[in-house]
């Protein structure tokens, strides 16, 4: 049986992400990936720099921002291709999408969509992120 590259490369990484502490909460609406609190957690979201969600041009609260950056990780970490992982906040939601994982060198990296709802406006943003040997995501400029 042949195995897909997003399984060879997914399923290992995510185990390691759960097996390092972190937990999922709430998934359907995008309570967290990730412990609150947790120093690792923040590493991962701050190698993320603001996420494709910063080019929006819209700005929530810190806890919208941080589901929404979370939502942009497990998008890019876990997500099958084309599946979107949806966030929802107090003064917005939204949605990303990965599409599948492709090779630049000896790294893993995803184009990626964010649409976010925000006040009776709809916008997306389109964006691509490399994966790090350390587990975390960094944006192509």
């Amino acid at each position: 049986m042949k195995l897909s590259l997003a399984r060879i490369i997914l399923f290992p990484c995510l185990a390691a992400l759960v097996a390092s502490g972190c937990a999922s909460r709430n998934s359907a609406t995008g309570g967290g990936l990730l412990l609150s609190g947790g120093s690792g957690s923040a590493a991962y979201l701050n190698a993320l720099q603001g996420g494709i969600i910063s080019r929006s041009g819209m700005s929530f609260g810190g806890s919208d921002t941080q589901r929404a950056l979370e939502a942009e990780y497990r998008a890019l970490e876990a997500a099958p291709g084309g599946q979107p992982v949806v966030w929802e906040g107090r003064d917005g939601k939204g949605s990303v999408v990965a599409s599948a994982p492709y090779q630049v060198g000896t790294q893993n990296c995803r184009q990626y969509r964010h649409t976010i709802d925000a006040s009776g406006r709809q916008t997306t943003v389109r964006g691509a992120a490399c994966r790090n040997p350390d587990g975390t995501w960094t944006p192509l400029t």
